[in-house]
């Protein structure tokens, strides 16, 4: 059984970037979104995943990802998802240890920027990177799927 830990925030600048591992590029879409279960799509400019989530508890839910051939999630991407798609950039930041995911959104969702860190349990302790902001882990508004609904350049009030 996959199970997701996560807890997101809100990027205060970027100089996370000066120690940044790597970047890519990805597209997500939504294939189903319900209060219980998500569908979403995704690349990474090289692979294609899909993938299944259920309904949130906490900061915890379950999640499933399956590698699927890039052909057929960019067809999905166009043919098959809500529009607009998610577009944005993840940076990789290791801060004292710790993987942090930090995504700076592009398109609709232009300047929105969230950092993410996936826990190995609920309650585990983390030291807050200089750059992060306030937390947003149970702010709907935040979800990417949310996203997707409600773009991030429609909010007439940001944060």
């Amino acid at each position: 059984m996959g199970k997701e830990i996560e807890r997101k925030f809100l990027v205060k600048d970027c100089s996370y970037k000066d120690k940044a591992s790597s970047c890519k590029v990805y597209r997500q879409g939504y294939i189903s979104v319900q209060p219980d279960r998500v569908i979403r799509v995704r690349t990474d400019g090289e692979r294609g995943y899909l993938t299944l989530k259920g309904p949130s508890s906490g900061v915890a839910r379950l999640e499933y990802e399956y590698e699927i051939p890039l052909p057929d999630a960019e067809e999905m991407l166009s043919l098959m998802c809500d529009k607009p798609i998610i577009e944005k950039r993840r940076y990789i930041v290791f801060h004292e240890g710790v993987e942090w995911e930090v995504d700076e959104f592009e398109g609709e969702n232009q300047g929105l920027c969230i950092a993410e860190i996936e826990l190995e349990q609920e309650g585990q302790s983390f030291s807050l990177p200089p750059w992060i902001g306030p937390e947003v882990t149970g702010d709907p508004r935040y979800y990417n799927a949310n996203l997707v609904k409600s773009p991030y350049k429609s909010w007439k009030q940001r944060g």
